[in-house]
């Protein structure tokens, strides 16, 4: 498994004799150019070269309840879930209540010993936070949304110019903890599902992404 069907998790799955990846990010979004050239055609090539199945799971992985990117998260950091929010038309972000109460600058190491990477953090609401909202990936544009609920903190991948605006107005704090490193748990713990279901081997293979 692998966040992203890049050129390089394709290349380090095939290292492994892998019969098949599963991932976040696969192709053919909506809306993209359909054609088979350029890097897709290179990708697709080496997927069929090396007899490699590709199973891609977006939106379905960050709703899920048990697997989901968004459930993982809110676990590994220690916040309970209580509901979701983010939709029309589906509600894909969590929000909850940490275990134990916390400050911004403990949430923030937390949140920097789970991914390896230290996040960016605008310090738009109180010093403790006890409620959270959650949404991996790109959504910063949640965050009015989370602010609605009355929560402390926001947890998200992506920030935008204007979150830091919208965050300072709406008092809640904002955790930018990157794309790529807040959805590594979701397609983790599929693999780990699969492989206990069917008997399966299963290894997760990390591409680091700055972003």
């Amino acid at each position: 498994t692998g966040v992203t069907a890049c050129r390089a998790l394709i290349e380090a799955a095939a290292a492994e004799g892998a019969d098949a990846i599963v991932v976040h990010h696969g192709y053919f979004w909506k809306g993209e150019d359909p054609r088979i050239v350029g890097m897709k055609r290179h990708r697709l090539a080496l997927l069929l070269e090396n007899d490699i199945s590709l199973l891609a799971y977006h939106l379905p992985l960050d709703a899920h309840v048990e697997v989901g990117n968004n459930v993982q998260l809110a676990t590994l950091l220690g916040v309970v879930v209580e509901g979701w929010f983010g939709g029309p038309p589906v509600d894909i972000a969590v929000h909850g209540a940490l275990e134990i109460g916390m400050s911004v600058d403990e949430l923030t190491k937390r949140i920097e010993l789970l991914t390896g990477r230290a996040p960016l953090v605008i310090r738009g609401g109180g010093f403790e936070v006890t409620r959270v909202g959650i949404c991996t990936g790109a959504a910063q544009s949640y965050l009015e949304r989370a602010a609605a609920l009355g929560l402390d903190a926001f947890i998200t991948g992506e920030v935008s110019e204007q979150t830091v605006h919208t965050a300072r107005e709406l008092g809640i704090n904002f955790f930018s903890a990157g794309h790529h490193a807040t959805e590594c748990y979701g397609i983790r713990a599929l693999g780990h599902h699969l492989a206990n279901y069917f008997g399966v081997q299963h290894l997760f293979i990390d591409i680091p992404n700055p972003v």
